[in-house]
């Protein structure tokens, strides 16, 4: 080399152990057949290896009588309690919003 960071930019753009006919072999950063829970609940419902939906059904509990509704999670309509009438959630573009006090926990899906 005439100049010394033509060296340089050869060992960069080659590799320093590399060959010019070879490709590189790069471990990948991810396992694709194990995804982890979290990687997995940030994917679209229909992309995910065993599709499944983001929506489920649960109990509310209500703060005044403590009685228990059982409510959609994307629920489109304003849901009241059976017994005293008090507002339990509230639509929104897509999961219902519980309003203060409400206590929930998800349905077993079986």
């Amino acid at each position: 080399p005439a100049y010394p960071f033509e060296r340089h930019f050869s060992a960069v753009l080659l590799g320093d152990q590399q060959q010019p006919g070879q490709t590189s072999k790069m471990p990948l950063s991810t396992d694709l057949l194990n995804p982890t829970p979290e990687a997995t609940a940030q994917q679209h419902k229909l992309k995910r290896i065993v599709q499944s939906p983001n929506s489920f059904f649960m109990d509310v509990k209500c703060p005044g009588c403590v009685s228990i509704s059982t409510v959609f999670s994307h629920a489109q309509t304003v849901v009241l309690c059976a017994n005293c009438s008090q507002v339990l959630c509230r639509p929104t573009g897509g999961k219902a919003r519980l309003t203060e006090g409400c206590s929930f926990r998800k349905k077993k899906l079986y």
